[in-house]
């Protein structure tokens, strides 16, 4: 169903420096007119914007060349500017629709967008019709899509045939954008090819491939012949306890939101935790095969279980293969870096672990941070939150880094940290609390490894693995701080209002409590003198407080609802993230309205 909009908005410009996946083409709206256009404002780092590219391509297939999604890459980070670098994440995520480079934000601000992902429908007549933040609409875009198609294919305006996607040829390299890699008894190395949905030994020398487990395809099937779907982490267990599980790998199967065990001697392989279904809200069980995850990244065995770096939901997780359960071990679900016990930390997408001791180090991307979890408390050494990085060695409490993905630990006590959007090899010495960067000019290195006495580096988008010279070095770059229009507001008390309606034939769900829940934070901390924490419901007074004149609130909001008629209803869970940029001034705004749409 199409909802009733009270005014007709013409659909803005599509500008920006270029495109991709069309041949070349420059397209405009006039050129779509007739097809039902979603624009999809994302950025190549957001875990949430990886979420939706998987949500829309089933509507993709479903309604065939009647829908053209748009993908407007709006940067987030500064290596998110460069167009090789976007080049390399449109294949590197399978994106299969036109792509609209737009680095200077200009089609974003024409839309007002606010927050990564963002979803825009056009009707075929070139008109806006919904707008939506976050991720988990893809049934709401296809009542939606469904309502327009019926709608415009009634009027005869509605054009189901052609499309302007043009497929970029496929390369040949012997591994494409590999993701982690690890150590094998007897000196070869397993790596996950993760655009190739596979894995694959090397030989000692790197380069020369022994064995393949996968059939190469987008999937989820166990057995001798198995599927993957973009798998990252890889975690060999201890001989007993791969003893008793009767597999000897763990891999994080990161789309599927799966984490399988690999038997190395024969690649049989089976399912061990999740549904194949992306986590949206607890279901009040631990057995691993009932658990529903999000975007499992990377793996590591420490404090006798395997912990897994769930980065889409900004957690890390603990899974046990002999008692099979799996449970959360460390945050809150809240996006942002707060240390502390580890039932209250927040975390920001974490995409690297490496197990020294007592010590276990993550490499937490979205806040580029390096921290560490010791004695049941989280730590961090390097990183100053969701909008801040750069490339700056020296004290760890000066450093900065930018979204950096991979992380071990050198047999000289150092962590060396793949700083991926920087392109370097970084180190960071718990003796002298000093960082340095050891390699530089490196393509998206996501994963180190220390072999042999070497250290090796996934570099990600050069599609192999390397070993750098290694120079240790001081640079000193430029800080970066990402900045967004603000929201006036006024000093003092603000009132928060999330606004919510069920979506038609459904209803809130209170089997388990209240079905809403908010949750309030804020960058820098300090900027809420009350307000900050889980509330349950969608209407809350903040304070914020003097002397503070900018910041970020960062606001989740979930709700959950189920069929309303159904004789089984189904539950369905609305989750939505916002981080809305304040600037308090006398003249702003009391009220801030935040819509969440189901």
């Amino acid at each position: 169903m199409v909802p009733k909009a009270q005014s007709r908005v013409r659909a803005a410009r599509l500008e920006g420096r270029g495109w991709l996946n069309t041949g070349g083409a420059r397209l405009d709206l006039d050129s779509l007119k007739g097809k039902i256009v979603v624009l999809d404002f994302w950025t190549f780092c957001c875990i949430n914007c990886l979420h939706v590219l998987d949500e829309l391509r089933p509507l993709e297939a479903k309604y065939g060349d009647a829908v053209v999604v748009v993908g407007v890459h709006s940067p987030k980070f500064e290596h998110e500017r460069d167009p090789q670098a976007l080049a390399a994440a449109v294949e590197r995520y399978g994106v299969e629709h036109p792509v609209l480079d737009d680095p200077d934000l200009k089609t974003w601000d024409a839309y007002a967008a606010r927050a990564w992902p963002t979803l825009v429908v056009v009707d075929p007549e070139g008109y806006v019709v919904s707008t939506m933040a976050g991720e988990g609409h893809a049934e709401a875009l296809d009542r939606i899509i469904g309502g327009l198609v019926e709608t415009h294919a009634a009027k005869g305006n509605l054009d189901p045939e052609g499309s302007p996607y043009v497929a970029a040829p496929p390369a040949e390299t012997a591994l494409r954008f590999p993701g982690k890699a690890i150590a094998l008894p007897g000196g070869d190395v397993l790596v996950s090819d993760t655009a190739r949905h596979r894995l694959v030994r090397l030989a000692p020398d790197l380069s020369t491939v022994k064995t393949v487990i996968g059939t190469g395809e987008r999937g989820r099937a166990d057995g001798a012949a198995p599927e993957f779907n973009e798998p990252q982490g890889l975690v060999l267990l201890p001989a007993d306890v791969a003893a008793a599980a009767g597999y000897d790998l763990v891999v994080a199967d990161t789309v599927n939101h799966l984490l399988r065990g690999v038997d190395l001697a024969t690649g049989f392989t089976t399912t061990v935790a999740g549904t194949g279904s992306q986590w949206r809200m607890d279901n009040g069980t631990d057995a691993a095969l009932d658990v529903d995850l999000s975007s499992p990244w990377d793996l590591a065995w420490y404090d006798g279980r395997v912990v897994v770096a769930m980065a889409g939901i900004h957690q890390l997780w603990a899974f046990d293969p002999v008692a099979r359960t799996v449970a959360p071990y460390a945050g809150t679900t809240v996006e942002s870096l707060k240390d502390g016990p580890l039932d209250q930390v927040w975390m920001a997408q974490p995409s690297g672990l490496a197990a020294d001791g007592a010590r276990l180090w993550i490499a937490d991307s979205e806040t580029s941070a390096l921290r560490y979890v010791e004695d049941g408390a989280m730590h961090t050494v390097v990183g100053q939150g969701l909008f801040d990085f750069g490339h700056v060695d020296g004290p760890a409490a000066d450093a900065l880094m930018q979204h950096p993905l991979g992380v071990a630990v050198l047999p000289d006590g150092r962590v060396a940290v793949a700083d991926t959007y920087n392109g370097a090899l970084r180190a960071y010495d718990p003796r002298t609390g000093e960082v340095a960067t050891l390699a530089s000019g490196l393509a998206e290195p996501s994963g180190v490894l220390a072999l042999g006495g070497k250290v090796v580096v996934v570099e990600s988008a050069a599609h192999r693995l390397a070993v750098p010279d290694l120079s240790e070095a001081a640079v000193s770059g430029q800080h970066h701080r990402v900045t967004r229009k603000r929201t006036r507001v006024a000093p003092g008390r603000v009132r928060l209002d999330v606004l919510f309606e069920p979506a038609q034939g459904q209803k809130l769900d209170y089997t388990y409590g209240s079905p809403v829940q908010v949750t309030v934070s804020a960058d820098p901390p300090q900027l809420l003198a009350e307000g900050a924490g889980r509330t349950e419901d969608l209407t809350r007074e903040l304070v914020l407080a003097d002397g503070i004149e900018k910041g970020v609130l960062q606001v989740v909001a979930q709700a959950a609802t189920c069929d309303a008629e159904a004789e089984h209803p189904a539950c369905h869970l609305t989750r939505q993230d916002w981080g809305v940029p304040v600037e308090i001034t006398g003249d702003g705004v009391s009220t801030l309205k935040l819509v969440l749409r189901s």
